[in-house]
């Protein structure tokens, strides 16, 4: 049975709540979750008649309606309510006996409140005619800690009801499909024109990765950059706020300009001469590098680089949803492909199975390997090399892309396989990069992920299989796909192919051990790669890099 859980509209009369909570019931219904809207014009007629609007009554009205949304949750519904309840403490209380509570403050200024008052009760309220009022004449408590702030005055109800199913869905409620914000065209122009008008922020490579990484849904259920709530429970937890899996910060990290920028609603954000961003702002605050070291990379090493980038970084943090308006540049845009895209060409190849490979390295025949046990399994492959920024010494993206180019061309079926570049920067973060880069391809639709031996691991730092424990911390299903633990994979002399310790009874000394960093030590020395370390084609590719002989 779903979790049931309770959507709580708050705000003052004429806001727009029954009509928000009319749209997101038709949107839950949609996602396949019966929702059950408690209106308070209904609730008073029904449930609570008799009741007057002193406070007490009011309060006993609010704690009626909290009961049966109770009643609805507990039984694996959605209760979604449409009630003043102008009063904060009964709020709260009703939020304590309540799990899966989520509060929405419908805010509308009084002025937009008269101008909408079709039956002119505003007025007549505010000439005192009407005793009581809530918002002229009675107090309204705003929530001081909401999860969803709408502003009806300046949002559609699209926009409104769009904030609540993200949140819903930050929250581990609902998942809902991948929603971009890639604008083109005129709208496109609009933006980048806004932008130059906007407060701006510089940003580096790796700022412009996640952003477009955000606004494409590679990394839902964010849509923006982390707020504090989120970025100390996935250090604490390795999950969202909500408790949806997440376990590496993504964050606009700033320096001492930040608290500037804390009046402005939206900021542009500019790399170089170009705007590559618009960032609603909904937060800012300081981060916790010391900790965040430790949560995330498990150490607080300087010789680590993703702790010396951390050191190196603002201590200051900016909160919120993000549109993209550029996208990291690329020597290969015919595989520059979005999840949408990937999602897309998935269905038209007819795969109902595809399973992930990420490596930041060359290309070499364990990868191969494990590439093509896997696709013994599924349906299609999608080989997702990492593009965005790494370490000074690993090889550029592009002499990775031509190793994967002539890889294909010669050893796999092309109706199988589908190559993508995946855009994000590397962390070497071991086992919670594992857990990340898994969540990253559940995104671009693929239903398996492979990890091997130290994936995403650097300079000793994480256990041999970290990355494969890391997994039993999570269900399955709150994942949303399936994990391949492969174990080393070596080219065995005797067995004359590669093969594991599951399949090889020979002694070690027969085993030709391959890794990314043994591939870079012997380009490194000037040695070529014997043909137990990688395909001819992707040898030569490598040697011609690096300018060593074949």
């Amino acid at each position: 049975m779903s979790r049931g859980f309770v959507v709580w509209l708050t705000g003052l009369s004429g806001a727009g709540k029954s009509t928000l909570a009319d749209r997101l019931q038709e949107e839950l219904a949609a996602l396949g979750r019966h929702a059950e809207v408690l209106d308070g014009d209904e609730v008073r007629t029904h449930l609570s008649r008799g009741l007057g609007f002193s406070k007490e009554d009011r309060d006993t009205n609010v704690r009626r309606i909290g009961y049966v949304a109770r009643l609805i949750a507990r039984s694996g519904g959605v209760a979604i309510t449409a009630a003043i309840s102008p009063y904060r403490a009964v709020r709260d209380e009703i939020r304590s006996q309540t799990p899966g509570f989520v509060e929405v403050y419908v805010r509308c200024p009084l002025d937009e409140l008269v101008r909408r008052d079709v039956k002119g009760l505003y007025r007549r309220a505010l000439a005192g005619e009407i005793p009581n009022f809530t918002g002229v004449s009675d107090p309204y408590e705003e929530p001081p800690a909401p999860e969803v702030v709408v502003d009806t005055a300046v949002e559609s109800v699209e926009e409104s009801v769009e904030k609540v199913l993200r949140t819903l869905e930050r929250l581990g409620h609902v998942r809902l499909g991948l929603r971009q914000r890639l604008p083109e065209g005129e709208e496109l122009a609009a933006l980048r024109e806004e932008a130059v008008a906007l407060p701006r922020l510089r940003v580096g490579s790796r700022e412009l990765s996640d952003a477009y990484l955000l606004a494409a849904g590679a990394l839902s259920p964010l849509t923006g950059f982390m707020g504090s709530s989120d970025y100390r429970a996935v250090l604490d937890h390795g999950r969202l706020a909500g408790g949806h899996p997440f376990t590496i910060p993504v964050l606009l990290r700033a320096g001492d300009e930040a608290p500037a920028l804390r009046s402005a609603e939206r900021v542009g954000l500019w790399f170089g001469d170009d705007p590559i961003a618009v960032l609603r702002l909904e937060e800012v605050y300081r981060t916790e590098p010391d900790r965040e070291a430790l949560a995330v990379y498990g150490t607080d090493d300087l010789a680590h680089p993703g702790v010396r980038l951390l050191r190196e970084a603002g201590t200051w943090a900016l909160a919120g949803e993000v549109t993209a308006l550029a996208r990291p540049a690329s020597p290969f845009p015919e595989h520059d492909l979005t999840p949408l895209q990937v999602r897309r060409l998935k269905q038209e190849r007819g795969w109902r199975t595809m399973v992930g490979f990420q490596t930041r390295n060359p290309v070499h025949r364990a990868h191969e390997y494990l590439q093509k046990v896997a696709l013994e399994l599924v349906d299609g492959l999608l080989l997702h090399p990492l593009v965005g920024d790494t370490k000074r010494d690993d090889l550029p993206a592009e002499v990775r892309m031509r190793c994967y180019r002539e890889l294909l061309d010669g050893y796999y079926p092309p109706q199988r396989v589908l190559l993508a570049t995946n855009p994000a920067w590397m962390r070497y973060a071991g086992p919670k990069e594992a857990v990340f880069h898994a969540l990253i391809r559940r995104n671009y639709g693929c239903t398996h992920f492979i990890v091997g031996r130290d994936h995403a691991g650097v300079g000793g730092y994480y256990d041999t299989y970290a990355a494969h424990r890391i997994f039993d911390r999570y269900q399955p299903d709150e994942l949303g796909i399936e994990i391949f633990r492969f174990e080393h994979a070596f080219f065995c002399r005797r067995c004359d192919g590669m093969a594991s310790a599951r399949t090889c009874p020979h002694p070690p000394d027969q085993h030709v051990n391959l890794s990314g960093t043994r591939v870079r030590e012997l380009l490194a020395q000037g040695l070529p790669l014997p043909p137990e370390f990688s395909r001819p084609e992707v040898a030569a590719v490598l040697a011609d890099a690096v300018g060593v002989e074949t």
